[in-house]
């Protein structure tokens, strides 16, 4: 059954109705669909446009559509146009004319941006959940190791030194920016559309924000061709998701290179590594490297949604049917992600004394070489050139800083002294960086405690205010 089969004589080719078709990927919205037809024949009801009795039957019919659906009475025919379609022509086979009526007032492009706001915000929810899930664990790995010292790099080249927990906290402050940004789209999502029509809203007096109350919005649109026309939650969604993977992304490509022999800092469960068909000593990082990978989808569905809305004039174009593939295929990528990089990252298990190993031949103690000279009075740029030079003799001569006799030290200038090693000590080094927001491990503790507390707060704050 086609909704607008009035003003036509011939039947839709075939292959255009394939491709006009959305039922494909918006069936994944039917119980949306059925709450918002719900809502709406309750509100018609309550406004006296339809019968009350009728509005009752119509709400009884939807909710035994709905129910046996879930329970698998009931299967989407494939050969429905879309999702609003095939539900409407099934209450009218159960209900006859009562079905009919509840469509009044209502268009199917007020229709599909009340269902896919519906769904987004769900979606909102559950990846929400994963990314707190997250950040709580990289806060307890972040304690465990708040003490063990390894190379910081610039350029992937040995740095200065700070600790794996300090490194792991990073990644908790981006992913509580995704957490910002997802309560944010879901606070400009949370609007209902529904009474739009088809852009220019409808003569009946409906009570708008009554369907809005019932469905769980905080408020109505407030322009009927923006109310069908705006997919703006559709791309940051798809924008806050592309920067999550990213973040995944990075985190993964690290994952990847401190598993690998030349670094071994970690060793990934064996519950989420795979072996080599034919090399028998290899264990990979897959999971890794598909979350690094897989980024690239999520930020082909940002661009998607981004360059389908870009021409369009107001309001609803069809064009606008291509926002349901790209953006449930964005919250699938990250969902899927989190789902096996989460305990991937809960069960790793961490070698801190690869770590300091590495940490001890980079000269990454270098700086705080340079800062001892200026603690004696010596200006930094004269401390940094004489540090300089004191790395390209232990390179030359294959000394670390740490093992360099003081003669030599002292060599280059006369203000060495025996405290330099005391100095130079990577522990020392570390524990010295007290500043707010440096890499000691009594900071990194404290901050993971404050980490996980505000991911705490932000995630009450957010489920105090989910519709």
């Amino acid at each position: 059954m086609k909704l607008w089969t009035g003003r036509f004589h011939k039947e839709l080719d075939k292959t255009t109705n394939d491709f006009n078709s959305s039922i494909s990927f918006d069936s994944r919205m039917a119980k949306e669909d059925i709450e918002g037809s719900i809502a709406h024949a309750t509100m018609l009801g309550e406004c006296g446009i339809i019968d009350k009795e009728e509005s009752q039957k119509i709400i009884e019919g939807l909710e035994g559509i709905l129910s046996d659906l879930s329970s698998g009475a009931l299967q989407i025919d494939p050969s429905a146009e879309d999702i609003h379609t095939f539900v409407e022509g099934e209450l009218t086979s159960r209900l006859g004319d009562a079905g009919k009526r509840l469509h009044t007032a209502r268009s199917r492009n007020d229709q599909v941006a009340l269902d896919v706001r519906l769904y987004l915000k769900k979606q909102c929810d559950l990846l929400y959940g994963q990314l707190s899930d997250l950040v709580k664990v990289l806060c307890k790995k972040a304690e465990e190791y708040s003490g063990a010292v390894m190379p910081g790099y610039t350029h992937l080249q040995r740095a200065q030194p700070i600790t794996f927990g300090h490194h792991l906290l990073a990644y908790g402050e981006m992913f509580k920016r995704d957490l910002s940004r997802l309560a944010d789209t879901k606070k400009r999502m949370d609007v209902c559309p529904l009474g739009s029509g088809a852009l220019a809203g409808t003569t009946y007096p409906l009570n708008r924000l009554r369907t809005a109350e019932l469905l769980g919005f905080s408020g109505v649109t407030h322009n009927s061709l923006d109310g069908v026309s705006d997919r703006d939650f559709c791309m940051e969604l798809a924008s806050d998701i592309a920067i999550a993977m990213v973040h995944l992304s990075r985190f993964s490509e690290e994952i990847i290179l401190w598993c690998s022999w030349e670094f071994k800092f970690i060793e990934l469960d064996d519950a989420f590594s795979t072996g080599s068909s034919i090399m028998p000593q290899k264990k990979n990082p897959d999971i890794a490297e598909l979350v690094r990978g897989k980024t690239g989808r999520a930020i082909g569905d940002l661009t998607t949604l981004l360059t389908m809305m870009k021409g369009l004039p107001l309001a609803y174009n069809k064009d606008m049917q291509e926002d349901k593939e790209a953006i449930f295929d964005a919250c699938d990528t990250l969902h899927m992600c989190l789902t096996a990089f989460i305990p991937m990252v809960d069960t790793m298990r961490v070698l801190p004394e690869n770590m300091r190993k590495a940490a001890a031949g980079g000269f990454i103690n270098a700086t705080d070489c340079a800062d001892y000279l200026v603690g004696k009075g010596l200006p930094f740029r004269d401390a940094y050139k004489v540090t300089g030079a004191l790395v390209a003799y232990c390179i030359e001569h294959t000394y670390t800083l740490e093992s360099l006799p003081l003669e030599i030290y002292r060599q280059h200038h006369e203000l060495f002294s025996e405290d330099v090693y005391e100095a130079i000590s990577l522990e020392r080094c570390v524990n010295g960086r007290k500043v707010l927001g440096g890499p000691s491990p009594e900071n990194v503790r404290t901050e993971a405690k404050r980490l996980l507390q505000e991911t705490e707060k932000m995630e009450a704050a957010y489920s105090a205010c989910a519709g």
